[in-house]
């Protein structure tokens, strides 16, 4: 008798595409079967974990003397809806039949958490493999079925997204109960989450700041000379006596050249990117939202036109530079900047292939494949992906930055341009006239050039004063709290440095676009054009909160940090829950004091 492989896809449209390739080409209800493997689906999640009064009856009141809610086991469910339900008794009449049940999920942590749990509702006893791939093309699935790993090598990946899922129900629950009867008033919901109310607390933090801020006026002298600004290079004066005797000191004084330095440097292409660094850039080239370019993303990998999504790294593995030529060969829309690199040999740059830096999944490239339409945001997404990657073949962007010093009456001025000689990479970034640029970009001056100075030359010039006030710092946009959530609230802009706190960030990729949707559904934050300003709301809602645990972005970042080390098998997923429990009892203890 013939085995029968059952494969469960995280959706119809994946399903189908792997049904195509494997030969299942029967319709069925809820799958496609044909070849000895019946193909099916899932929705996402179809299960999710009790809610409390399905542990105890008396946790359905929300008590005080109830808290703190800990389950003596976690419990799963299927989530309430008809159409859920019944494609769960499609997989489950399936899977009891089964030879081999494989696991066809999202290729990450929350898509083996949706497979596992609804395996283990329909009480899967066969054996199970697990198909982990990189994107949909027919090429990287067929390669993929060639491959299929024991569901075993993944238990710690799923022992780190379930924690993660009970992690957050045992604070979302026992938080959010605990400050809706002790703060809320006429019972409004205060809802706390692990990750929700950290990030709440720096947009909040953040117009604190924005508020307290006192301006203090200051004065910069500048003159002009052959047509170029030179600034005094004392910088900043913040008193206006002192200001005006340096400009009266030199008002009538010839100004000379005394200095010309010239210095070579070099820019490398930027990374590739992962999903944070996607949704930094939509947000600001097109004003995105972090939940927009996922959505959007998303539908580019589902089309077949580029890698998986979800992930956290900018590398490649080493094994892709034999592919790369294939790929560029490939993508005709970007014809004018690959066919260059066509001719000789690719570099392969450290900075780009890198097998310690990739875990589960590479950076996000394009796959070669362009069949089908493309919207206008997938389209534009798409073009970014694919500029990045080409980019990272060509060579650095040289250039010439020229520092001309003078002096007017012994006070020194400088002042700097810069002029590039070779642009490397810099060509596939040419401006189109299809492209949007954003706000920054408009207001950005082209490079300066300089015009020729001679040491020792002589001559009339024009000085000033320029009144300004200090600036208070920029309140949140999407891009710029997406940084912050990856680097534990260091906005930090150095590439290197980003790397290296990643570790601490909060949130997952995935998740974060659905956080800060979260804080736009519960109206404790709000949109002001780019801006993310808290709501009143919100505020109080932090203002409330007097126990920083639950709103510090480096402890949540801690907390992070060891579900990772839980997926890398570096940490005890028991000691984590305890650790956890434990939290909560002492979170619960505090706030009843008070």
């Amino acid at each position: 008798m013939k085995t029968m492989k059952v494969c469960i896809a995280e959706k119809p449209s994946v399903a189908r595409d792997l049904a195509a390739v494997l030969g299942a080409n029967q319709k069925r209800e809820g799958y496609l079967e044909g070849n000895g493997y019946q193909v099916t689906w899932t929705f996402g999640h179809l299960c999710t974990l009790k809610e409390p009064h399905e542990y105890a009856d008396a946790w359905k009141q929300w008590r005080l003397d109830h808290l703190p809610l800990i389950p003596p086991r976690f419990g799963i469910k299927l989530i309430e809806n008809d159409g859920y339900k019944r494609q769960f008794r499609v997989i489950e009449k399936l899977v009891t039949q089964a030879d081999e049940v494989i696991n066809c999920g999202d290729a990450g942590q929350e898509g083996e958490l949706i497979q596992r749990w609804v395996l283990q509702k329909a009480g899967c006893t066969c054996p199970v493999r697990r198909l982990w791939i990189s994107s949909l093309t027919i090429e990287a699935i067929q390669e993929g079925f060639t491959k299929l790993r024991p569901e075993q090598d993944f238990q710690s990946l799923y022992e780190a997204g379930l924690l993660r899922a009970i992690g957050d129900w045992l604070l979302g629950m026992n938080a959010t109960r605990l400050y809706t009867l002790k703060f809320g008033r006429d019972r409004q919901l205060r809802s706390i989450g692990r990750v929700q109310t950290p990030t709440l607390a720096l947009i909040v933090q953040r117009q604190l700041d924005i508020e307290a801020f006192v301006p203090q006026t200051y004065w910069e002298l500048k003159t002009t000379y052959r047509d170029t600004v030179f600034s005094a290079t004392k910088g900043r004066f913040y008193d206006a006596t002192e200001a005006e005797s340096f400009l009266t000191k030199i008002v009538n004084s010839v100004f000379e050249i005394t200095g010309i330095q010239a210095k070579k440097g070099t820019e490398a292409p930027p990374r590739l990117f992962d999903l944070t660094s996607l949704q930094v850039e939509c947000n600001k080239k097109f004003a995105f939202s972090a939940d927009d370019t996922l959505k959007t993303i998303q539908s580019l990998y589902e089309k077949k036109w580029t890698t998986y999504p979800r992930v956290d790294t900018t590398y490649l593995t080493e094994d892709l530079y034999e592919k790369a030529p294939n790929i560029l060969r490939n993508l005709k829309t970007h014809a004018q900047w690959a066919e260059p690199l066509q001719a000789k040999k690719l570099p392969k740059s450290k900075k780009v292939f890198d097998n310690s830096k990739v875990t589960d999944h590479h950076a996000i490239i394009p796959t070669g494949v362009q069949n089908g339409v493309l919207t206008a945001a997938e389209q534009k997404v798409y073009d970014l992906i694919t500029r990045r990657f080409i980019a990272c073949f060509y060579p650095d962007c040289r250039f010439l930055t020229t520092t001309v010093l003078g002096e007017a009456a012994k006070v020194p001025f400088k002042t700097t341009g810069k002029q590039i000689s070779e642009p490397g990479w810099k060509t596939v970034f040419e401006k189109e006239s299809n492209l949007e640029e954003s706000d920054e970009e408009k207001q950005t001056d082209p490079e300066k050039t300089l015009p020729v100075f001679v040491v020792g030359e002589r001559g009339a010039h024009q000085p000033g004063l320029a009144e300004k006030q200090t600036q208070p710092p920029k309140p949140y946009t999407e891009a710029t709290l997406l940084r912050a959530m990856e680097t534990a609230g260091k906005g930090v802009e150095d590439e290197d440095l980003r790397e290296a706190l990643k570790e601490n960030g909060i949130g997952r990729p995935s998740t974060r676009a659905n956080i800060i949707e979260t804080l736009f559904k519960r109206q404790y934050v709000r949109k002001e054009r780019k801006n993310l300003i808290p709501t009143d709301l919100g505020r109080e809602l932090i203002a409330t909160i007097q126990v920083d645990v639950l709103k510090s972005v480096e402890l949540t970042g801690l907390w992070e940090k060891k579900l990772r080390q839980i997926e890398r098998k570096e940490y005890d997923p028991a000691l984590f829950l305890e650790e956890m429990k434990g939290l909560v009892r002492k979170v619960i203890h505090e706030v009843q004091q008070k």
